[in-house]
């Protein structure tokens, strides 16, 4: 379950928006009649000059379910949610209005309700927003509505402007990732896809601190992105590719077959701007965990110890 809170000024737009769509079905009106368009506008208004200084009085919420629920769903199921959801998030004793729209697969409804109260008083909107995903997490677990999981159930054709934008850079950029073993390979497979890779460093420092992604002039950080496009999560991406694919060249060594040509790999940090390729041949004919499991301090403390032994 997903909820979406808007904000405006006119009832007027958004009372016809909601039921003039086409395959609009009103569910429940509190406080306002639901025979006809005018009317109900004319209800919310009347309420509304109890508090004429609320600039911004119409609430408009959009609660929407997987497919996956729509068996779970009825019209007086939907009336039941989006009471408790209003509940949950404080606006009460109040005019609203439901409506369902079939217009999609996803089912979902329409809720308007007035932000001038029934005793003329304001309905806060602070951290509404932080609000509103705690509440639709806890009824979605609570009901036992489905979860999605990552992007995979995002209807895309519908997104705009930026939403558009990162969701189009998280499937480039995890496309590009399943296969490069090293940040060259994997800027070469995004540039021929139009995005460009922006390296951030620490002020007066060599030191790797972040990534963004540009195309057409959109710049994204990487965690904005998606958390899986951080640096460090790229980064530890491209090292599993690298050490896989020296394992099986490794292991068709093993069985005499010569591997085939392939381009220099150096490490998995091959083609990053101001790092130092150091450990190459470890890299390369190392066990893949060596480097990982052995703490570099812990070699200079044995390395002293053992040079004191040798002295007379």
């Amino acid at each position: 379950m997903i909820g979406k809170i808007m904000i405006g000024s006119s009832f007027g737009g958004a009372v016809r928006y909601v039921m003039q769509k086409e395959q609009a079905i009103v569910l429940h009106g509190e406080g306002v009649r639901t025979h006809d368009v005018k009317s109900a506008i004319h209800d919310f208004n009347a309420q509304r000059q109890m508090n004429p200084e609320l600039g911004k009085a119409v609430g408009h919420l959009v609660l929407s379910w997987s497919s996956f629920d729509k068996d779970k769903l009825s019209q007086k199921i939907m009336v039941e949610r989006a009471a408790e959801y209003m509940a949950k998030m404080k606006i009460q004793n109040t005019q609203y209005l439901i409506v369902e729209h079939r217009d999609t697969n996803q089912p979902h409804i329409h809720i308007l309700y007035n932000r001038v109260d029934n005793a003329g008083k304001s309905i806060s909107d602070r951290f509404q927003k932080r609000i509103n995903q705690k509440v639709c997490k806890e009824m979605t677990m609570k009901h036992g509505y489905y979860m999605g999981k990552g992007k995979t159930l995002v209807n895309r054709a519908r997104l705009k402007g930026i939403d558009k934008a990162r969701y189009e850079l998280a499937g480039q950029i995890k496309m590009a990732s399943r296969s490069a073993v090293n940040w060259k390979q994997l800027e070469g497979a995004l540039s021929s896809k139009g995005i460009g890779i922006i390296y951030k460093y620490k002020s007066g420092t060599n030191q790797m601190q972040g990534i963004s992604f540009e195309k057409d002039g959109t710049v994204l950080k990487g965690s904005k992105v998606d958390r899986s496009m951080s640096f460090p999560a790229l980064d530890r991406t491209l090292r599993e590719n690298f050490q896989h694919q020296m394992a099986v060249r490794r292991r068709m060594l093993d069985q005499g077959i010569l591997p085939p040509a392939q381009e220099k790999m150096l490490t998995h940090r091959y083609g990053l701007p101001h790092c130092r390729e150091e450990n190459l041949l470890k890299d390369l004919m190392d066990p893949v965990t060596q480097h990982d499991t052995i703490n570099p301090n812990l070699r200079r403390k044995q390395k002293r110890k053992k040079s004191r032994g040798l002295h007379l």
